[in-house]
């Protein structure tokens, strides 16, 4: 296999058992979110149910495997058989293998977890309409081709494939970064994080502290932001160890978002591949006792066979051409953010918060078991949204609360597109899936005789607020967004 001996590294066994591990890691989540909370979302009495989707003729064009048929076990089946599928890539079982049919196992793995996954997001309709749910498929379907270390012999590295590990990242934080430059005036004139800790769509235990730092503090926040967005994705391209450095500084960016917010796997995913850029030599540098089990110096992609190492070129060519459309979009005037160029959410274009919400309105379902709707009104309580006043909020990414997630937009004014009807309806018949996924039920499993919807504004007790009252939140009622509705509405 001389001929294809400089498609292979010896450099990043770390970077690739970390890439590989995490990504599979993610997906155990992701598929355990779909077992957990899919049915009652989309499933055949679902909010927003796949079976009526599947009537139209844009979603029969999906690449899904429930365009033939749609059912509640058959997503449960998927769904648990990602799950052993990630868990298996977790533990690292295909490395037990020689190293030809290591690398065969673990390709064939990832791909089985990224068409699984690809055939729930386009079926997810709203519900799976995030960037992130993209962002986890284009990681699967690449990191398919890193090859896999191997227990009885080494095996290196395929050199395109990190290559493109690190354009991924590159388009995901460049992305962000130039629209944030393109979008509101307050990234500009670096005020956006006097916002964004209050008014993030699932704020953690850690913003209320994080949004009472001084203002100078947030001007540096959005500085920093800037130079790990703008800057250092350049240096993921550039010789050791200045790659390994503008990795780190991209690693310690999102973890202050992952002890600030709760943005499911979007950080937790981004860290992941960010390791494609620390080599070997840098892991050991910082942390001497860290030598994988199956480190070695070889060149080239040893023991692997040829057919084996001209599919990973293939693959890599078909990624490199979906490139254009994502890379001429990081250049537009109207870029796009959170695109898929193709139904296969292969090399998209990614992006988040071009503007930051300035006011934070929550949305506050509440229902009553007075026959005449008068009074005794009581709030269903959800698990990551703000609620209770006095309720610290809690961490739960990556797990991705996604009622929760719609429930912000929707009070930013976007359209409930049917489910949040639903919703109201499926709480007036006490439907037990429906209420498992909120904290509280106040009428413990029994039908209310009215529910209703009422807005909120909401922002962060002050020190002294706090001190006073033990509240975490201050919140002042802005009327009715839904009257009361009762059983016979339905």
């Amino acid at each position: 296999m001389d001929w294809l001996g400089w498609l292979g590294t010896g450099d990043y066994d770390v970077a690739r058992e970390v890439v590989q591990r995490g990504v599979a890691a993610v997906f155990l989540i992701a598929f355990l979110s779909a077992a957990d909370q899919f049915p009652a979302l989309l499933g055949e009495h679902g909010l927003l149910p796949v079976p009526r989707f599947l009537d139209r003729a844009y979603a029969r064009r999906q690449p899904t495997i429930f365009r033939w048929h749609y059912s509640d076990r058959m997503l449960r089946l998927v769904a648990w058989g990602g799950v052993v599928a990630s868990a298996v890539l977790v533990a690292g079982l295909p490395q037990l293998a020689a190293p030809g049919a290591a690398a065969v196992l673990t390709t064939v793995l990832f791909l089985l977890l990224w068409g699984a996954y690809l055939s729930i997001v386009n079926v997810g309709q709203t519900f799976y309409g995030f960037g992130w749910e993209s962002l986890l498929c284009e990681a699967g379907f690449t990191v398919a081709w890193l090859g896999a270390a191997s227990v009885v012999a080494p095996a290196a590295t395929p050199v395109t494939t990190l290559f493109l590990v690190r354009w991924l990242v590159f388009r995901l934080e460049f992305g962000a970064g130039m629209i944030k430059l393109r979008g509101g005036p307050e990234w500009r004139d670096l005020t956006a994080l006097y916002y964004h800790h209050e008014t993030q769509p699932m704020p953690g235990p850690f913003s209320r502290q994080a949004h009472l730092l001084p203002k100078w503090v947030h001007r540096g926040e959005v500085l920093g932001n800037h130079f790990a967005q703008l800057v250092c994705p350049f240096f993921l391209f550039a010789p050791q160890p200045v790659a390994s450095v503008a990795a780190a500084i991209m690693i310690v960016t999102q973890l202050w978002l992952i002890v600030t917010g709760n943005f499911a796997w979007l950080n937790w995913l981004t860290v992941v591949l960010l390791f494609s850029g620390i080599s070997d030599d840098v892991v050991h540098a910082v942390i001497p006792a860290w030598a994988w089990p199956v480190s070695s110096d070889a060149r080239g992609l040893g023991a692997l066979p040829v057919w084996y190492g001209v599919v990973v070129l293939a693959a890599s060519a078909l990624l490199i051409y979906l490139s254009w459309w994502p890379a001429r979009n990081l250049l537009a005037r109207r870029q796009l953010m959170n695109a898929s160029f193709n139904r296969w959410h292969l090399v998209n274009a990614y992006g988040a918060f071009g503007s930051v919400t300035k006011r934070r309105d929550e949305i506050v379902i509440e229902g009553t078991d007075d026959p005449a709707g008068r009074s005794g009104w009581r709030a269903y309580e959800f698990h990551g949204k703000p609620g209770d006043p006095g309720r610290v909020p809690r961490w739960f990414a990556p797990y991705h609360l996604r009622l929760d997630w719609l429930m912000w937009f929707l009070a930013l004014g976007a359209e409930g597109g049917g489910w949040f009807d639903m919703l109201l309806v499926r709480l007036l018949q006490a439907d037990r899936p429906t209420l498992r996924l909120l904290r509280v039920d106040p009428f413990g499993g029994r039908a209310p005789a009215f529910v209703r919807a009422r807005v909120y504004r909401y922002r962060f007790a002050t020190r002294a607020e706090h001190r006073e009252t033990g509240l975490v939140w201050i919140r002042e009622d802005r009327g009715l967004l839904v009257p009361p509705v009762g059983a016979r509405a339905d």
